[in-house]
């Protein structure tokens, strides 16, 4: 007999079946009519036990509950107790005993039940984040990945892309913000071709590429989840690629788009790695990159109070669209002061922001500055 099968729970599994039990709830109640006593801990414990075995094998909570109150109902008029009570006071009082027997079993009962139910969360979170973390670093074969991803509903010979959001605090499958937007994910979209996970403190939404409303939704509800949940500091989208290393570089794209996004201190909370496609091409080449920031940006370190103010000047500049009055305004200066600044940046440089092919060297050696981590590291 295959014994991962739920079985029946009227039978006796040497353990006490559903039979038994009940002939145990049954005396519990006999008792309780006849002496008003409260159920005994070894009682309380095979009731817990009983809603365990239930819960292992497929049973609803309210089906127990049914089950229990049944029982009460067609025994209630041969208990001692009620069957000898000659005045109204003496059946109220065992009614009164009886229900609370009952009341006490029952909720031992539900305990049980809701023990194995957390149980078995508990262990299919724990798989899914065993297989999230094979998957996510290539480790396992293919076909034992893909035999295991069509139980968490992923066809891994089809197109995904990886969706990558990290907060204040750090994502756990119990947090409050991943239960809510799972949540959103599960009703609003079934079971589709998705899987949500943490990983690393970060939290991991996997989608088919036809599926871009999943990920359009995700990011949403990663951004803005709801009162009483802390939303995203930021969220990265990685690029579309088929099969399970497609995955895997998605994953790797989001992740390398949230890090270029804090090195770069870019503004927004929601990031694409396609529009970041630049700077891994600008960093191949390390040592033009430093060739380039040294050359164009080196002389400005001689400026008073060195080269940071200046730095920041042409990044606000470049984020206004070179309209000097409102980067005057994010920068707190008067326009008189911003365009003294921009004017030191010429004399120093001999690259002039007013010139299109010249900005373009600036701005390209901004980005490296930060890449670099330049002028606070040497390069």
């Amino acid at each position: 007999m295959d014994e991962s099968r739920p079985r029946p729970c009227g039978g006796d599994d040497g353990g006490g079946g559903t039979e038994e039990f009940l002939g145990r709830y049954a005396e519990l109640l006999a008792d309780a009519s006849e002496t008003g006593r409260r159920p005994r801990r070894d009682e309380l414990e095979a009731c817990r036990a009983f809603g365990e075995r239930a819960a292992e094998r497929g049973l609803a909570l309210r089906e127990l509950v049914g089950l229990c109150l049944g029982r009460t109902r067609r025994l209630w008029g041969s208990l001692p107790g009620v069957d000898r009570a000659g005045t109204a006071a003496e059946r109220a009082r065992t009614g009164d005993a009886v229900l609370g027997a009952v009341e006490i079993a029952l909720a031992a009962v539900g305990e049980g039940h809701e023990r194995a139910q957390r149980l078995a969360v508990r262990q299919e979170e724990g798989e899914r984040r065993e297989f999230v973390d094979d998957l996510l670093h290539g480790r396992s074969d293919m076909g034992s990945l893909a035999e295991r991803a069509q139980r968490f509903g992923l066809r891994l010979a089809g197109v995904h892309t990886v969706a990558v959001a990290v907060g204040e605090e750090k994502y756990d499958d119990v947090h409050r913000t991943v239960r809510r937007i799972e949540r959103e994910l599960l009703g609003r979209f079934g079971p589709r071709d998705v899987l949500l996970s943490t990983k690393e403190g970060r939290l991991v939404c996997i989608a088919a590429s036809g599926d871009r409303d999943v990920l359009e939704h995700f990011v949403s509800l990663a951004e803005s989840p709801g009162a009483g949940c802390p939303g995203a500091r930021r969220t990265a989208v990685g690029r579309e690629h088929a099969g399970a290393g497609g995955i895997v570089r998605s994953y790797e794209e989001a992740l390398g788009a949230l890090e270029l996004a804090d090195r770069l201190a870019l503004d927004g909370v929601r990031m694409n790695a396609s529009e970041l496609l630049v700077f891994p091409v600008l960093l191949r080449d390390r040592g033009a990159m430093a060739d380039l920031v040294g050359t164009v940006l080196g002389p400005l370190t001689k400026a008073r109070g060195g080269a940071e103010p200046l730095l920041e000047t042409l990044t606000v500049c470049a984020a206004s669209g070179y309209v000097n009055a409102e980067a005057a305004r994010r920068l707190g200066l008067s326009v008189r002061t911003l365009s003294y600044r921009l004017e030191r940046i010429r004399t120093l440089t001999g690259y002039s922001p007013a010139d299109p092919l010249q900005r373009f060297t600036l701005e390209a050696a901004v980005m490296g500055a930060r890449l670099l981590g330049w002028p606070a590291k040497e390069l």
